[in-house]
């Protein structure tokens, strides 16, 4: 009977540790998950798009821009961080569940949206 409890129990375990990969492992690493930015005669790129990333895991937005900037992250507290002309890598980590805008105010324009899981 102890022997049928612990399989029981092992197998359970095993498979709450594989539904929670969902086949993403960006989510449960600490490897930085890389964005490159193009900021270019007033164009970005990318535009809007939506990454996932887990919470607290490194972020690096490397911009390559042929001038200097901030990008303007909406996170809590938000975080006004400036690039300079050619490629800068800012690493940023964020802490909370939730999306958090990643935004250039002097080109109004949403860059990418970070979805933290």
């Amino acid at each position: 009977m102890r022997r049928a409890a612990g399989a029981v129990l092992i197998s359970f375990a095993l498979l709450a540790t594989t539904a929670c990969g969902g086949g993403d492992d960006r989510t449960s690493t600490d490897e930085p998950v890389v964005i490159d930015i193009a900021i270019k005669d007033g164009e970005v790129d990318p535009s809007g798009d939506r990454v996932d990333v887990g919470a607290g895991q490194p972020v690096d937005l490397v911009v390559t821009a042929d001038v200097a900037g901030t990008l303007h992250i909406h996170s809590d507290p938000e975080q006004e961080l400036p690039y300079d002309a050619g490629t800068t890598t800012i690493p940023i980590a964020i802490d909370r569940p939730g999306v958090v805008a990643v935004e250039s105010h002097e080109l109004d324009q949403v860059i990418v949206q970070l979805e933290v899981r």
